[in-house]
């Protein structure tokens, strides 16, 4: 075991790990990497298969990025942006407004998708209290939703795994079933419906209470890459319009091209009131977040000192200026190489590809919305029966496709594939291959469940 190993063992607490288990494991230790690969102390090569998780754009170590840092540090890296200006974030602040849906004018910067998540749902809040909507006070979340761990994101949050164990710490949001969860395939347009005939009793009834409804577009990443009907995201904008209730994207594992569109909320033409960015708005490089809302909500918090309208929210290293730098050189990086022009024909040799996978005998369902990828492994898919959860099937999965060269990361039974854009589509029909002999490795060789060691990634 690598120096650094021992002392990750010895030091190191990780996230979403159970570490009893962790620490019977010899790590891999990621060296470096070159695109959109990842390499270890001992020089193997990986296909980055989740974006280093779904942050990566551009691919590691891209000469554009790797300058626009370089340079920035050789200026400041960081000074507050309370009281001060940065040219950086003003600049990023412009660059995201004239990308975003029409009306998000206005940009206030965090450190990560939790704290976007905090700034929307105070913004949201507060703006209610501020023109006298006072009885205003409830938020609508999804459930299933995932928004991420603080209190007031947990809150919104709807994965029980994650969250029950702060339940009596948390604010009580309206919950709206998901249309993304359904029994059967053909049970999907049932619940498309169920969900938006119970949101609009939900908002007649109560709409004079509610401030917002937040939800991930599209897309329900922790939940395992559920992904909603076609024009559902259209018909919740309608009606949060109809009843005078914000809608809040969250666009952290949506946005920058994941969808195939910019942002996901543009495959249905929805403008939201308030939209939070993190993940790959640095092109996985830096920490960093943003929070867009409109100049409507903006305006009703300027006032005098006396009147106490300010927003008082603020972290330390708000829009700081390497992570600004080098998120101005990704939008470039996808200007210049025409990212999202390119991805028609990788998504599609993605579809083409998962044709083999959706075949195999323990795969309940394979879901995709443009490069996000979820595969959901059944112990009896005919009689909807799971794995148990000792059995680690999407974890052993994901150990096997390291030993092919593919580094992915499971939730739970549903096996996660999400590469950088960069990928071409050569590359990601062989992400696919690999996946294809783990899960099958994995669910139909004699054994290889039984002998396997329990292992959390």
């Amino acid at each position: 075991m690598s120096q650094a190993a021992k002392w990750d063992h010895e030091f190191v607490w990780h996230p979403f790990t159970q570490m009893q288990d962790w620490l019977q494991q010899i790590p891999v230790v990621i060296e470096r990497g070159e695109g959109i690969y990842l390499i270890d102390e001992d020089g193997k090569k990986y296909y980055d298969g989740v974006s280093s998780l779904w942050v990566n754009i551009h691919g590691h170590n891209h000469p554009d990025l790797n300058k626009a840092i370089i340079e920035q540090v050789g200026k400041i890296s960081h000074s507050t942006l309370l009281g001060l200006v940065s040219p950086p974030s003003a600049q990023l602040a412009k660059e995201l407004v004239d990308i975003a849906p029409e009306g998000l004018e206005k940009v206030f910067f965090s450190d990560d998708g939790s704290t976007a998540i905090e700034v929307a749902l105070k913004m949201a809040y507060q703006y209610r209290q501020l023109v006298g909507q006072t009885k205003k006070t409830k938020f609508i979340s999804l459930t299933s939703a995932y928004h991420g761990d603080t209190l007031g994101t947990v809150s919104v949050g709807g994965i029980t795994l994650f969250h029950e164990v702060f339940h009596s710490l948390l604010f009580k949001p309206i919950l709206l079933p998901s249309p993304g969860i359904y029994r059967d395939v053909a049970d999907r347009e049932q619940a498309f419906e169920a969900s938006l005939q119970e949101l609009e009793r939900i908002l007649q009834d109560q709409h004079e209470e509610i401030t917002a409804l937040i939800m991930e577009p599209l897309v329900q990443a922790a939940a395992g890459m559920l992904v909603m009907p076609e024009g559902y995201l259209k018909r919740v904008r309608e009606l949060t319009k109809q009843y005078d209730v914000f809608l809040i994207l969250d666009e952290v594992a949506t946005g920058f091209g994941r969808t195939g569109k910019m942002f996901a909320c543009e495959n249905e033409n929805v403008a939201p009131d308030l939209m939070t960015l993190s993940k790959g708005i640095t092109g996985g490089y830096m920490p960093l977040a943003a929070t867009l809302t409109t100049k409507k909500i903006f305006d009703a918090f300027l006032g005098t000192f006396e009147e106490k309208k300010t927003f008082y929210h603020g972290h330390s290293y708000t829009g700081n200026a390497l992570a600004c730098a080098v998120a101005l050189a990704s939008l470039e990086v996808f200007r210049k190489e025409h990212v999202i022009d390119n991805l028609p024909p990788k998504i599609e040799a993605m579809a083409d590809a998962l044709k083999s996978v959706e075949i195999l005998a323990h795969v309940k369902e394979v879901r995709q919305r443009g490069l996000i990828v979820g595969i959901e492994l059944e112990k009896d898919v005919a009689s909807h029966i799971p794995y148990h959860p000792n059995d680690a099937v999407g974890a052993k999965v994901a150990v096997l496709a390291r030993t092919k060269g593919l580094i992915c990361r499971p939730i739970g039974d549903v096996v996660i594939l999400m590469p950088p854009l960069a990928s071409t589509a050569e590359d990601i029909r062989d992400m696919v291959r690999i996946l294809h002999e783990s899960i099958q490795e994995a669910t139909e060789v004699e054994g290889i469940l039984a002998d396997m060691k329990p292992v959390i990634l």
